[in-house]
């Protein structure tokens, strides 16, 4: 049996014209009618909105009868949490502190969602928690997205022997420095870029106060977890999504973001959707912007130039290395996470899936999972498993926080870690010490059914702030 597709456009042909109103209809759609005939569900649908008063004690339909009675057209509308959390899967819940989990219960409350999945490498976060997947109905949550908007991973491999990173380690090291900055630290010699004339300079007022910095930290590295390395990447087996014969290659791979541009963008359109919406506790982190809005269409022209700036800023640095090491890769890989994006699932209209600290693993998806400093990273193919919102993890996940592993660990600690893998490190502060983060193979054992590995990489000469 086909399952049943409810699309918003239907809804609002029998009277739901508000947002909140669709994306709780929809959710009791997914969860319980979904094998009904869809003249049918429509049909019971409607009934509940010409009388909602007669549906306050039914099982499944109360809270949207809740909801249908509290909406007042005329005066602004008081945001209200739904009295439970909807359900979500959860992936390697073992690894998973509680509090994370008790800030996706919160999100899973709130009246614009419809699904959720949590990532086992997921930790706490501001809002939404890292590792969150959480699919809305026409709203976009910019603290959902996360303050690094688009943050990237990128890895080319390159036509030559692993063993340059012992017989030829000072001269890697040279080219690292070079032509990598981290920080504050900026380029001097970069040309002009075409994203510097991007019309959301022009059309958002906001954002003209930040192209200086903009233009400043273009193809710069971000502090905390953002790295540059170099090290082997290893194929041992022919993968179709790969162009080359399995091996072992010399590769570099990084991890860097939107810079201060992403955070800006973040904490602006945070603040205006907390002044619309009103939202009180740690649920006011979540507040959301509708689509159809001016506030909202504006967060995601910049939320979308955000994510271009962070893929320039890597490849900028890609095409500093490779001119370095004069050898043009044999192919690059790249993913985001840290962003919103309009997808459709097989049994809903098109959603808006946030990925806050997670990494895009549909059919055809490519992705890349880092581990730590000396943990190998993960080349996968996404298995499009949809109680995940076809998503994976997007790295091994923090143990515990930047504080706690500066308390706890000592630099002669990370050492012997890095020594014992042939790592080294330039850079980096105890709080990325590799014993702070979770362990990587467990982790990705937690996500079998979400992604198949296609090669791995080992970090060997470490680049970070």
């Amino acid at each position: 049996m086909k399952k049943l597709k409810l699309r918003g456009k239907e809804l609002k042909r029998i009277g739901y014209s508000n947002d909140r109103e669709i994306a709780q209809a929809l959710n009791i759609t997914n969860k319980y009618l979904k094998k009904k005939n869809k003249v049918e569900v429509l049909e019971m649908l409607e009934k509940v909105k010409l009388s909602p008063e007669s549906f306050l004690k039914h099982n499944y339909f109360r809270e949207l009868a809740e909801l249908l009675l509290g909406v007042n057209p005329n005066k602004k509308e008081k945001i209200r949490l739904r009295k439970k959390a909807y359900e979500f899967k959860i992936f390697g819940e073992e690894y998973i502190d509680p509090e994370a989990i008790h800030q996706m219960e919160t999100a899973m409350k709130l009246p614009i969602a419809v699904k959720g999945a949590l990532m086992p490498d997921a930790h706490v976060g501001y809002g939404l928690p890292i590792g969150g997947v959480l699919a809305t109905y026409n709203a976009v949550i910019p603290y959902g997205v996360g303050m690094d908007i688009g943050c990237r991973m990128c890895m080319s491999v390159f036509p030559l022997k692993p063993e340059i990173i012992t017989t030829q380690s000072n001269r890697i090291k040279n080219i690292l420095i070079e032509n990598t900055r981290f920080g504050l630290a900026e380029f001097k010699d970069l040309e002009s870029y075409e994203i510097l004339e991007r019309p959301e300079f022009k059309d958002i007022s906001f954002l003209r106060s930040l192209k200086g910095k903009f233009a400043r930290q273009l193809g710069t590295s971000g502090h905390g977890n953002h790295f540059v390395d170099a090290g082997i990447f290893e194929l041992k087996e022919k993968q179709p999504e790969i162009d080359f014969e399995p091996g072992n290659y010399f590769a570099i791979l990084t991890h860097s973001g939107s810079r201060n541009f992403g955070a800006e963008i973040a904490k602006h359109y945070t603040r205006i959707a907390q002044q619309k919406l009103g939202l009180q506790g740690e649920a006011s982190k979540l507040a959301w912007l509708g689509l159809d809005s001016e506030e909202g269409r504006e967060y995601w022209k910049a939320m979308e130039l955000a994510g271009d700036y962070s893929a320039l800023n890597h490849r900028i640095v890609h095409e500093k290395l490779a001119k370095a090491l004069g050898k043009k890769p044999l192919q690059i890989f790249e993913n985001h996470h840290n962003f919103a994006w309009k997808e459709k699932l097989s049994d809903s209209e098109e959603l808006i899936i946030h990925r806050k600290g997670a990494t895009p693993a549909g059919i055809g998806d490519i992705g890349i999972i880092p581990g730590t400093m000396a943990s190998p990273a993960f080349l996968v193919a996404g298995k499009g498993n949809e109680e995940s919102l076809n998503s994976a993890s997007h790295g091994a996940g923090r143990l515990m926080s930047r504080n706690k592993a500066k308390s706890i660990f000592t630099q002669t600690e990370i050492n012997r870690v890095l020594d014992k893998n042939g790592v080294k490190l330039m850079g980096g502060g105890l709080d990325e010490a590799p014993m702070a983060y979770k362990n990587i193979e467990h982790v990705m054992l937690a996500q079998d059914d979400l992604v198949r590995p296609l090669a791995k990489f080992y970090p060997k000469i470490v680049r970070m702030e």
